[in-house]
């Protein structure tokens, strides 16, 4: 017996990989009861074929150019609430998984990890209005919030800037005239830094940065 109308999952899959959209394609075509209703190749179209399609589920990548994954999702979120967002990627870090959860997204799937079986049961259930974020995911994100979140959060966009410029290598002196500011302004940024990050010295911030922060990240500092 065929699946009725009312059965089918609508989904959009966002990707700018052709050849990645082409494997998806591929394994959603042996599910009866999944329809691809649009393509997106990067976050602004993705926002806008959400909207005029309203999916049940959105299958999101990562990385595309134009507004990041966590925008997306807030933005989906609100104009059009009915649709449940999974997102998929190769970068298992714990600053992008708390960054999802926060937003509001359904699931977090690893690329790697995602053998067409799988896939498809995680779309099933995101359509169902599960929740697919598993006990290790949930205590991930938690700490990183813990661990990192709250203190990058603590820092003023002043401080971002100078600890943006520290992770690069530069010296006080460095950081002074790429600011515009003062040696002596730009050492009492980087003491307020230390102290907020709770580490003992300059190497240790720049070991923290690049501990907790993936690249995107960085960059967005200031």
């Amino acid at each position: 017996m065929g699946t009725s109308r009312e059965e089918m999952i609508r989904l959009v899959l966002a990707d700018d990989d052709s050849l990645i959209r082409e494997g998806i394609r591929a394994v959603l075509g042996e599910a009866p009861d999944v329809q691809i209703v649009g393509e997106a190749q990067d976050g602004r179209q993705t926002q806008q074929l959400t909207v005029q399609l309203c999916p049940r589920v959105l299958l999101l990548d990562w990385q595309m150019p134009g507004p990041r994954p966590p925008e997306v999702v807030r933005f989906v979120r609100t104009h059009c609430p009915g649709t449940k967002v999974l997102v998929m990627t190769g970068y298992d870090r714990d600053a992008y998984l708390a960054e999802m959860i926060d937003a509001g997204a359904a699931g977090y799937l690893i690329k790697p990890e995602m053998i067409p079986s799988r896939l498809i049961e995680a779309i099933r259930r995101a359509a169902r209005g599960e929740v697919l974020f598993d006990g290790q995911q949930l205590e991930r994100a938690r700490r990183w919030r813990e661990e990192a979140g709250q203190k990058l959060n603590s820092l003023s966009k002043r401080e971002r800037q100078v600890l943006k410029l520290l992770a690069q290598g530069l010296d006080n002196k460095a950081i002074a005239e790429t600011l515009g500011v003062t040696p002596k302004a730009a050492a009492f940024h980087v003491g307020g830094i230390l102290g907020k990050l709770e580490v003992p010295s300059r190497q240790a911030a720049i070991v923290w940065v690049h501990t907790y922060l993936p690249d995107d990240l960085r960059e967005r500092l200031d």
